[in-house]
C-alpha cells in the first residue's frame, strides 16, 4: 500500500508541473506566434494542429505503452514536451512553429495529450476500486488549479525576452516531467500482455464515446469565450468584471472536483455524472433570460460549481467497464473522440459569436448537452449495475 501512496503523489506531481506549464502556455502561445510574425490563419492551423494531435496520439500512446511499458511512454511523452517548448522558444521559421504541436504536448487544454489515458490507468492502479473516483477527484483537481497558477504567471511575461523565457521553462518542466514517471513503481504497469482493446470492449466503449462526442459538440457552443463576448454583448461587461467572474467560475469547478467522488459513492457513478450535469445544462438554458449581470454571472458560477463533477466520475466508470489491461485503451479512445469534437469548437464559436447576443450558443450547447445527459443514463440502464 505504501508503494500505491507513493504512486499516486508521483503521478500528482507530474500533473501539477504539466498542468502548470499547460496554464501559462495557453495564454502566451498566441501572443508568442505573432511576435514571431505569423499570421492569423497561421496560428489558428498551429492551434488546430495541436488540438488533433493531443486527441488523436491517445491511442497510439496506449498501443505503445502495453508494448513497452507505461512509465518508459510517459517518459518519452516528457521529452516530446521539453521538444515543443524549444521550439517555440527559439524557432523562427513559421512551419516549425506551426508544427509545434504535431507532438501532441502543445498545452493547449490540460486535459488533452497522449499521456492522459496511460496516466489515468496507472491512476487506477494505484488507487482501490472504492477510492478511484476520489482519486480522479484529486487529479483533477490538482490539475484545475495548478493550471489557474499557470494563467495567473503569464501576467509577467512583460516582454518578449520574458515570453521567451517562459517557453524554456515549458521546455525545462517537459524534463522534469519525463524524469518523475520512472520513480514509479512496477505496480503500475498492467500485468496483462494483450491487445489495445478487445471486441467485448469495443462495443460499451463506442456507444459510449459517441455520447461523450455529443457532449464535447454540445460544449464548443459556450466556451468561456462565448460568454465573455455574450456578456459583454448584453450587460457591457468589461475586463474588470469579466476576470473576476472567470476565476470564481474556476475556484467553484476545483471544489466541484472534490464533491463529486463524495456524491458518487452515495448515488454511483452514472448517476452522479447525469444527476449533477443535467441541473447544470437546465441552468445554462436560463442564462439568456438573465434581467441583469449579476444574475447572469449567478446562474454561471452555479453552473459551473457543479457542471465538472462528471469529469472525475466520467474517468473512474470507463476504467470500471474494462479489464485493467485495456484501462489506458478505453481512456484513449473516449478521450480521442471527445477531443476531436471540441476540436470543432473554436468552428463552431466563431458562428455562435455572430449569433452571441440572441442567446443562440447557450441553447444549442444546453440542448445538446441535455441530450447526452439523458441519452447516458438510458444507455447506463441497459448495462447491469452500471448506476452503482
Amino acid at each position: 500500500m505504501t508503494g500505491s501512496r507513493t504512486d499516486f503523489r508521483v503521478l500528482l506531481a507530474t500533473r501539477l508541473l504539466r498542468a502548470f506549464a499547460f496554464g501559462f502556455g495557453a495564454v502566451l502561445l498566441g501572443i508568442q506566434l505573432e511576435h514571431r510574425h505569423l499570421q492569423p490563419q497561421q496560428i489558428g492551423i498551429a492551434l488546430a494542429i495541436g488540438l488533433l494531435a493531443a486527441s488523436l496520439l491517445g491511442l497510439p500512446a496506449a498501443a505503445a505503452a502495453a508494448r513497452f511499458g507505461r512509465r518508459a511512454i510517459l517518459a518519452v511523452c516528457g521529452v516530446l514536451m521539453a521538444l515543443t517548448g524549444l521550439d517555440l522558444a527559439f524557432a523562427t521559421n513559421a512551419n516549425f512553429l506551426m508544427l509545434a504541436g504535431a507532438s501532441g504536448m502543445l498545452g493547449a487544454s490540460v486535459d488533452l495529450g497522449p499521456f492522459l489515458p496511460i496516466e489515468q490507468a496507472m491512476l487506477a492502479e494505484s488507487a482501490p476500486t472504492a477510492n478511484q473516483p476520489r482519486a480522479f477527484g484529486h487529479y483533477s483537481l490538482t490539475g484545475g488549479l495548478a493550471a489557474a497558477a499557470g494563467a495567473l504567471a503569464a501576467a509577467l511575461a512583460t516582454s518578449p525576452e520574458r515570453l521567451q523565457g517562459f517557453f524554456v521553462v515549458f521546455a525545462a518542466i517537459g524534463l522534469a516531467t519525463a524524469a518523475l514517471p520512472l520513480l514509479i513503481s512496477t505496480r503500475s504497469e498492467s500485468a496483462v500482455i494483450g491487445p489495445v482493446l478487445s471486441r467485448s470492449s469495443l462495443k460499451p466503449l463506442a456507444m459510449l464515446s459517441a455520447l461523450f462526442a455529443v457532449d464535447a459538440l454540445g460544449g464548443g457552443f459556450v466556451v468561456q469565450p462565448v460568454i465573455a463576448y455574450w456578456l459583454h454583448v448584453r450587460f457591457g461587461a468589461g475586463s474588470s468584471v469579466l476576470g473576476p467572474s472567470f476565476a470564481a467560475i474556476a475556484v467553484a469547478q476545483a471544489i466541484s472536483f472534490e464533491l463529486a467522488p463524495a456524491i458518487a459513492s452515495r448515488i454511483g457513478l452514472v448517476r452522479t455524472m447525469v444527476f449533477t450535469h443535467l441541473p447544470s445544462n437546465l441552468l445554462l438554458l436560463l442564462v439568456p433570460f438573465s434581467p441583469s449581470l449579476p444574475i447572469a454571472a449567478g446562474l454561471l458560477i452555479a453552473r459551473y460549481s457543479i457542471s465538472q463533477m462528471d469529469v472525475p466520475t466520467r474517468q473512474a466508470y470507463v476504467v470500471s467497464i474494462v479489464p485493467p489491461g485495456e484501462r489506458a485503451g478505453a481512456l484513449a479512445l473516449t478521450g480521442s473522440v471527445r477531443g476531436v469534437a471540441q476540436a470543432a469548437g473554436p468552428v463552431l464559436a466563431g458562428y455562435a459569436i455572430q449569433a452571441a447576443s440572441f442567446g443562440l450558443p447557450f441553447f444549442a450547447g444546453g440542448g445538446l448537452k441535455i441530450a447526452y445527459d439523458l441519452s447516458l443514463y438510458l444507455l447506463a440502464g441497459r448495462r447491469r449495475g452500471a448506476g452503482d
